[in-house]
């Protein structure tokens, strides 16, 4: 009898534990109207949109660490490009007649116009501040050697005098000249080497982490804002009204979990972002795998090395390597002092973020996604072959790679910095099983009540065209009201139209954000006389080269 009652004590204590951690657990349930998963400059852009756009609407931001921008978004752990297609020559790709195309080009270039605009929006409405605390006007350059890389960028110079956004790009194959550019890139190199380069002096170096906290601290004056910092995500669960219940977990906290019930969920998580769409077993995100790809760059901080490069120099992949391969040497300024950065030089690991697990890549793998990256790796063998030798590359053998674009280089000036992970996506395919697509794509679901950012470049440099796409897709009706629509031509001057083809426009709209963002503009002068290139038709018959992202950072 005294075991029984016993018995039935402790199950009494038990159901009342239960019951007192579900009402602890639904009292602390919060509700927003948007949940913003991930602490970096795509949540802080949609945020900033939206808190323009809809003032009303409640919004909750979390991030696992214990402070925002420490991942992707981080200046250290990118390339820090404003890319515009100035100087990236994977977007423009060789078509099978010889010529070059210049489509994505111009795609690059008019969607960083728009960042330029969103930024401007807000140095003008107190938003952000300081301009020069978190962009830089540095020329942007391509520089190539050898007959036919030569004929490349004539080609390419030649191509893009079509379109009105590169208009002021120079182009010289003179030693001197292109010395008097970019003086370490020239100094003891065989003087009879056969080299070419474009500038452009509108360029520009970015910190997008500095952008995004400036944002987030923004819009943490707002009443209707809240940021949660060091809380992780744990599930997902959609309710019969079509919003999310998302569980989180203080990590500070003991782990102590409470649930966030939002109409509207967007998972800005960089690499992990793939895991959480994976949670909310929306049918969309079925087909869907990632591929992780670090960087990492030789850094010089010497004076000697540092005062006398004022430029991001790009060159063109390496014979045998995939065309996203490009290696850089580039000024950046990163918490206000200037550094000279040369890679990225790929890494592996099976982590999907910096500070992620290295069971990220198992466990993102399901069954539906499993073939396509099988198919991926058979169809992707450059690349394979690519990230091996890569990996396997000697401190002697990334040097001898920083010597071909800074022949007198010293060993002493530099050391070697893990930037961020970048996950690529990887797409099931009707024809082929399985696509790898370098650059982003929104994944949302039907309804719109949930939407995710996946990939990686050009990433944080196209933030605000990127988050005026997913808006148009998950609040199409929002969006073609005229209340949106009048505040978007607003904060987007050019929102709606083309720059490219309307010299008036162009000039009009670089004037602008370069004064608003303390940038250097020039009206264009007389292009330069460039050779003729020699169009030379491919000698058998091959599909024609696309247009891709950089692969890592």
């Amino acid at each position: 009898m005294k075991k029984v009652t016993a018995m039935l004590f402790t199950m009494a204590v038990g159901l009342n534990v239960v019951s007192m951690a579900a009402k602890a657990k639904a009292a602390e349930e919060q509700e927003t109207d948007v949940l913003l998963i991930g602490g970096g400059i795509m949540s802080a852009t949609l945020g900033t949109y939206l808190q323009e756009l809809e003032p009303q609407w409640s919004m909750t931001m979390v991030e696992r660490l214990d402070g925002v921008a420490q991942e992707s978004s981080n200046g250290w752990n990118n390339a820090g490009t404003g890319h515009s297609a100035l100087m990236e020559l994977n977007y423009t790709p060789k078509k099978a007649d010889g010529s070059i195309s210049i489509e994505k080009a111009v795609e690059i270039n008019e969607a960083f116009q728009i960042s330029r605009q969103f930024w401007a929006y807000q140095v003008n409405n107190g938003v952000m501040h300081e301009p020069r605390s978190f962009i830089t006007t540095v020329p942007h350059m391509s520089f190539v050697w050898g007959d036919e890389n030569v004929n490349f960028l004539r080609a390419r110079y030649t191509a893009l005098q079509q379109s009105t956004l590169f208009r002021g790009m120079r182009y010289s194959e003179d030693h001197a000249q292109i010395k008097e550019w970019a003086p370490l890139v020239m100094e003891g190199r065989d003087p009879q080497q056969k080299v070419a380069a474009t500038r452009t002096e509108i360029g520009t170096d970015v910190n997008y982490g500095e952008i995004t906290r400036q944002l987030i601290t923004s819009l943490q004056k707002k009443p209707n804002f809240a940021l949660q910092l060091s809380t992780e995500v744990r599930g997902f669960k959609r309710n019969a009204d079509n919003s999310w219940t998302v569980t989180v977990a203080d990590l500070k906290n003991n782990e102590a979990e409470h649930d966030i019930k939002a109409k509207f969920v967007f998972i800005g998580a960089g690499g992990a972002a793939l895991k959480l769409l994976q949670e909310t077993d929306i049918p969309e995100a079925k087909g869907y795998a990632g591929f992780p790809v670090g960087g990492q760059f030789l850094v010089a901080e010497n004076p000697d090395v540092v005062n006398r490069h004022l430029a991001k120099v790009y060159g063109q992949a390496s014979v045998g390597a995939p065309p996203m391969s490009v290696p850089h040497i580039d000024t950046r300024i990163l918490d206000g002092k200037r550094v000279v950065l040369f890679g990225p030089f790929a890494t592996f690991s099976t982590k999907f973020l910096k500070n992620g697990s290295l069971w990220d890549l198992l466990s993102s793998t399901t069954t539906s996604n499993f073939m396509p990256m099988v198919n991926v790796g058979l169809d992707n063998f450059d690349l394979v072959k690519y990230l091996v030798s890569q990996v396997m590359l000697s401190d002697d053998d990334r040097f001898a790679a920083l010597q071909e674009y800074y022949p007198q280089a010293k060993k002493e000036d530099w050391r070697l910095w893990q930037a961020g992970q970048r996950v690529q996506i990887i797409k099931s395919d009707a024809e082929k099983g399985g696509v790898l697509r370098l650059g982003t794509e929104v994944v949302s679901d039907k309804e719109g009540t949930i939407a995710a950012l996946l990939g990686a470049s050009p990433g944080a440099s196209t933030a605000a065209p990127i988050m005026l796409h997913l808006m148009e897709k998950v609040f199409k009706d929002k969006v073609a009201s005229p209340e949106w629509q009048a505040k978007l031509k607003t904060i987007i001057p050019s929102y709606g139209t083309k720059l490219n083809g309307n010299v008036e426009a162009t000039e009009q709209e670089l004037q602008y954000t370069s004064e608003v963002l303390g940038l250097k503009y020039d009206k264009p002068q007389v292009a330069d006389e460039a050779p003729k290139p020699q169009l030379k038709p491919q000698a058998q018959p091959q599909p024609e080269q696309k247009a891709v992202a950089d692969i890592a950072l």
